[in-house]
């Protein structure tokens, strides 16, 4: 590969987008906006998406390479100079820019006087020769795996735990983009239909082998008509296998209790083909918002949107009035670092109890729900066992009339018989667990 080659321009919304990315979630919302700016379009907007989106999954080790030049946590530094900085780290440390780069490098001290005061620029330019100079010390085996798969190493030893002599396997394939996925809505449209206009548009696609109705769209292109015609909905593979595993009937009642953004309710609803009734509850005003609008495109006339705590749901509708829950509960979310690269340094170990404690909260709250001979489904986008089979073991523990009902695939089983896991490196998608269980009558 040659040296790296970045304009002045494209190094200015680099580091918008990197400061934009602090403030809007997804990042990648965040970084259309601030390309979309500087009119970074084409070859150039792949070239700086790789940059971006590598500063992204680096981002905790750039911020350790800050920390030891400035001698403080980034985090209480300008943020325009913090976004700077973490630019600067990505190009002059971990990548090989060429000697113009540099000098537009040493040119972003004139654009952070600009956007904050003089001083901060002054400082940034003095510091600028440290961070061309900077070598990183490698002296342990756990930061060998964190320099090369840049992951906390709390988090590497909790691989290690989970999949033994696969954990390299597990770690590369959480740092490989996955294709951008989407699941076709019957209600509105078919396979075929949805296919035939990728055709059309010249994209190359794959169906999905373990969920028919999902297409994985293998070239850069922007599905947002399908998504507005309420043709398709983003939905990754794996998120889409939990509607079939629980098997919402027509006519049934069933409450989807963590339901926003609505991927899943709306499944659900296609699948009892919008005969019954699906009351979706969430917790975020603005997730409620997002989840209405996509119940509004793909023709949902089911489901009734209501914004309250889980665990009040009971209180709310009475007990024992569903046919089936779907709790794809809140949780650390580790299952789709693929997706949201940044995540892997927001993640801390001390919140997993405090995650456990609210998923035992709404599992809890779902099985009052539940009739006797209903059926609940339990699942997580995470891969840690406390937030999955832990949680699964301590609810069997309580409860005499509750039974997994055995899942046979599409994946593999999980850690505790029964139960079922998706695995990025194994399966090619996000992490994911599920648990199907029944009310013995």
């Amino acid at each position: 590969m040659g040296k790296l080659k970045l304009s002045d321009r494209q190094l200015y919304a680099l580091v918008e987008a990197v400061k934009l990315g602090e403030e809007v979630k997804p990042s990648q919302q965040a970084k259309r906006k601030a390309f979309a700016r500087y009119r970074i379009e084409g070859w150039e907007n792949s070239k700086l998406t790789g940059v971006f989106y590598s500063i992204q999954r680096r981002l905790g080790l750039i911020d350790e390479v800050i920390e030891e030049l400035v001698g403080v946590s980034p985090l209480i530094l300008d943020p325009w100079l913090r976004a700077t900085l973490r630019v600067a780290v990505e190009v002059a440390v971990f990548r090989d820019p060429s000697e113009k780069t540099r000098g537009h490098l040493r040119g972003l001290a004139q654009f952070l006087s600009k956007r904050t005061h003089p001083y901060v620029g002054y400082y940034y330019y003095d510091l600028l020769p440290e961070v061309f100079e900077y070598v990183p010390v490698i002296d342990t085996e756990e930061r060998r795996l964190k320099w090369d798969y840049l992951f906390q190493e709390w988090f590497i030893g909790k691989v290690r735990e989970l999949v033994g002599d696969e954990a390299e396997d597990l770690l590369r394939a959480l740092n490989e983009t996955l294709p951008t996925s989407i699941r076709v809505n019957l209600l509105k449209a078919s396979v075929e239909d949805v296919e035939r206009y990728l055709r059309k548009k010249s994209v190359r696609f794959e169906r999905s082998k373990r969920v028919e109705t999902v297409i994985r769209i293998l070239d850069p292109f922007n599905p947002e008509w399908l998504f507005n015609k309420g043709f398709a909905v983003a939905q990754e593979e794996a998120a889409a296998v939990a509607s079939l595993v629980l098997d919402p009937k027509p006519g049934e009642t069933v409450v989807d209790l963590a339901a926003a953004p609505g991927g899943k309710t709306a499944h659900m609803a296609e699948l009892m083909k919008n005969e019954g009734k699906i009351y979706a509850f969430d917790v975020d005003k603005a997730r409620i918002k997002r989840m209405n609008e996509v119940l509004r495109r793909t023709g949902v006339e089911i489901a009734e949107t209501i914004r309250a705590d889980g665990r009040k749901v009971p209180a709310m509708l009475g007990e024992e009035i569903a046919d089936r829950v779907m709790l794809d509960a809140p949780c650390t979310s580790d299952g789709t670092i693929a997706k949201n690269p940044e995540l892997r340094w927001r993640l801390r170990e001390k919140n997993i109890p405090k995650v456990v404690g609210l998923q035992k909260e709404l599992i809890e709250s779902a099985w009052k729900l539940l009739k006797p001979g209903g059926r609940l489904l339990y699942s997580t986008c995470s891969m840690f066992r406390e937030e999955n089979e832990g949680v699964v073991e301590w609810f069997l523990g309580r409860h005499e009339d509750a039974k997994l009902v055995p899942l046979n695939g599409p994946y593999d089983e999980g850690l505790l018989p029964g139960t079922m896991r998706a695995w990025p490196h194994r399966h090619g998608t996000i992490g994911f667990f599920y648990a199907l269980i029944e009310k013995v009558p």
